[in-house]
């Protein structure tokens, strides 16, 4: 064989391979894509940025929680649609019923040991874009019962999560992990609200879990 020719059939082999590598990536990528679940694609839309400085925060610039109509405040709505034969007053505050804290998976029967979390915390929405909101849309947030941000939970598993995102604290409940992060990204993503890597990467740990 000709020395030309030799180095023709060697060109044509490379390109060759190219094209086959060049296929088999693409499929990779596109298999790849395709196996992402829809919760992992939405996390991917979030903005990624550093947390904003806490300056002017304060919870009153959040105000809660607002009146409902029929004497109901936010949080006795919240009471009333995550309780099971929940009794109500005059007043519309719930006298007697049971409640379950999906955090901590703890049984409740008195309305008074029940706290209302955020599930993006206020001080959480003010570091990742709040902080530039009008006070109205704050309220909005705050009280927000179209989106999965408020929950009836224990006391000690709400002051126990206090203004910390997903990057510090989890749900002691793992099998509650895929719902929490499911939850988190929806609330954040409705509001266009940004993440920090380490809070992504947490997210991505416990839709994992889905």
């Amino acid at each position: 064989m000709s020395r030309t020719r030799h180095s023709t059939v060697a060109a044509v082999g490379a390109v060759a391979l190219l094209l086959v590598l060049a296929v088999a990536f693409w499929w990779l990528n596109r298999a790849e894509s395709a196996a992402l679940p829809p919760e992992s694609a939405d996390l991917q839309s979030l903005k990624v940025a550093p947390p904003g400085p806490m300056s002017g925060y304060s919870r009153d610039r959040f105000s809660h929680w607002a009146g409902n109509g029929d004497s109901c405040d936010t949080r006795e709505i919240v009471l009333q649609r995550q309780g099971a034969q929940v009794q109500r007053d005059a007043q519309c505050r719930a006298v007697s019923g049971k409640w379950v804290s999906p955090y901590d998976g703890v049984e409740l029967t008195k309305a008074a040991d029940i706290d209302i979390d955020h599930m993006v915390p206020l001080a959480e929405a003010w570091r990742s874009g709040a902080s530039t909101w009008t006070d109205e849309k704050r309220k909005q947030f705050a009280n927000d019962l179209g989106n999965p941000q408020l929950f009836a939970v224990t006391a000690a598993a709400n002051r126990s999560k206090g203004d910390q995102d997903p990057g510090t604290w989890k749900p002691p409940v793992r099998a509650y992990w895929c719902t929490y992060a499911k939850n988190y990204v929806a609330v954040k993503a409705f509001y266009q609200l940004t993440v920090d890597t380490k809070e992504r990467d947490a997210l991505a740990t416990m839709l994992a879990t889905c």
